[in-house]
């Protein structure tokens, strides 16, 4: 996934949203917890204060007010252990062992008889005390005093019960958060399913012109934008049909008059105009070359991805043809060719790029031109190599390009590479010019459909 992956963006705003709301949710159970425990210990401390009252009794022989009954707790009984009580009265003071010296400092407000008041006052030692405390007046028979009794635990030990649930709480978050994460992943993946169908669309549209998005595999969201793409295709597939007709109509429309003034030529020099005759022949030649080109532009515009050729075949058709004329006439042809071989591409395109090659070869080739075709991961390669004077390294770009030609004095446009060159690639295969030590390698290779046999296994 990249930077620019929709995908990862989608991760990404998901994996932020997911933490943040554990990351709220952490602290608001933590907020919750603590609010329980704070609740929890004043229901404690209430409990404790009961105890207290109850146990309030009139010494028999001094007639002081004294505890009799202590509360159960034993930390009452540890100094300085984090749970006091005390009663106050006058001026004397009851206080819990593990107050030790000291005493709680209550606030100076007005309590009413059995209410209940909660404070948050400082420890006998460092930390807070969470208080509760309440007034009482006892009954005559234990002296009629009113006393007030409060009961203090520190804040620390609620602290850290707090603390310890948020640590306990956190491998569950994380766990929960890896689980949240990975179902936003299926999510995602999911969601831009289409996408990819979209992706494979394009790729069977780009093989076959022909072919549409539809609506039947999207979901509803999609379905406009199929929609909306299969009349855009639709619509540029008619105008360039139109506009390889009207091509095609123009180039056929030339044809005919240059094959006249090709005649015309003959008829000049029989006059004794061999000059005129000449110059007409190279131009009307070069007219010739450009017209079929544009047939054979207009022919590639029609490649549909799914036409399949066979080499052998291909070859043989032309190799019959150019085997008649002068220059081919008087060479070996050496055909090693898998007669089982096929390749993607139109046989009509096929013929047209290797009647360029071996019209070429055969016009450069001192004695003989061999054709061989070679096997590769997928692909076929048609090999065809001459003994004529070859190409400089250096040349070959220049070869390639519309009108290049190192032969000055050859008739025609100097079109023939180029036109190899563009239907290779409109059919996503490959071209090259290889020089040899005497002569010249051409290799035009297209993706394979079927099984091949072995170059070597060719007799």
């Amino acid at each position: 996934m990249t930077r620019g992956s929709l995908r990862l963006r989608l991760l990404l705003a998901g994996a932020i949203s997911i933490l943040l709301a554990l990351a709220l949710s952490a602290t608001g159970l933590t907020v919750l917890f603590y609010r329980h425990v704070e609740r929890r210990v004043d229901t404690e401390l209430g409990v404790f204060l009961d105890q207290i009252v109850s146990g309030l009794a009139q010494n028999k022989e001094t007639g002081a007010l004294e505890l009799t009954r202590t509360p159960s707790d034993p930390r009452f009984e540890v100094p300085l252990s984090g749970l006091y009580w005390q009663v106050s009265f006058d001026d004397t003071v009851l206080r819990s062992r593990s107050l030790w010296d000291n005493v709680l400092q209550l606030p100076d407000d007005e309590l009413a008889h059995g209410a209940l008041h909660r404070h948050v006052i400082p420890g006998p030692v460092s930390g807070d005390l969470l208080t509760l405390e309440r007034s009482v007046r006892l009954s005559p028979r234990v002296g009629g005093q009113t006393v007030r009794v409060a009961a203090a635990i520190s804040l620390s030990d609620v602290r850290s019960a707090t603390r310890d649930f948020a640590f306990d709480m956190l491998p569950y978050l994380i766990l929960l958060a890896l689980f949240l994460i990975g179902a936003a992943y299926i999510q995602v993946s999911i969601g831009l399913r289409p996408l990819h169908r979209i992706r494979q669309r394009l790729r069977a549209i780009r093989k076959d012109p022909d072919a549409r998005f539809g609506t039947a595999d999207f979901p509803q969201e999609i379905e406009p934008m199929a929609l909306e793409m299969d009349t855009l295709l639709t619509d540029r597939q008619t105008r360039i049909e139109k506009a390889r007709a009207r091509a095609g109509d123009l180039a056929h429309g030339l044809k005919t008059p240059l094959q006249v003034l090709l005649g015309d030529v003959e008829r000049l020099r029989s006059a004794g105009l061999n000059d005129i005759a000449d110059d007409v022949e190279n131009v009307a030649h070069t007219m010739q070359r450009h017209v079929e080109r544009e047939l054979a532009r207009a022919r590639l515009a029609t490649g549909t991805g799914q036409a399949v050729s066979n080499i052998r075949e291909a070859v043989d058709r032309v190799i019959s043809v150019v085997s008649r004329t002068p220059a081919g006439a008087v060479l070996d042809w050496a055909l090693n060719v898998d007669g089982q071989a096929s390749v993607v591409i139109d046989p009509d395109d096929l013929a047209e790029a290797l009647g360029n090659l071996l019209e070429n070869a055969a016009r450069h080739a001192r004695s003989r031109v061999a054709v061989r075709t070679i096997s590769d991961d997928g692909c076929i390669t048609i090999r065809i190599e001459d003994d004529g004077p070859g190409i400089p390294e250096d040349q070959i770009e220049k070869m390639l390009e519309r009108g290049g030609r190192l032969d000055q004095s050859a008739s025609g446009a100097g079109l023939g590479l180029a036109i190899v060159q563009e239907i290779a690639d409109a059919w996503g295969g490959t071209f090259r010019l290889r020089p040899l030590k005497s002569g010249l390698a051409v290799e035009l290779g297209f993706h394979t459909i079927g099984n091949s046999t072995d170059d070597d296994q060719i007799p």
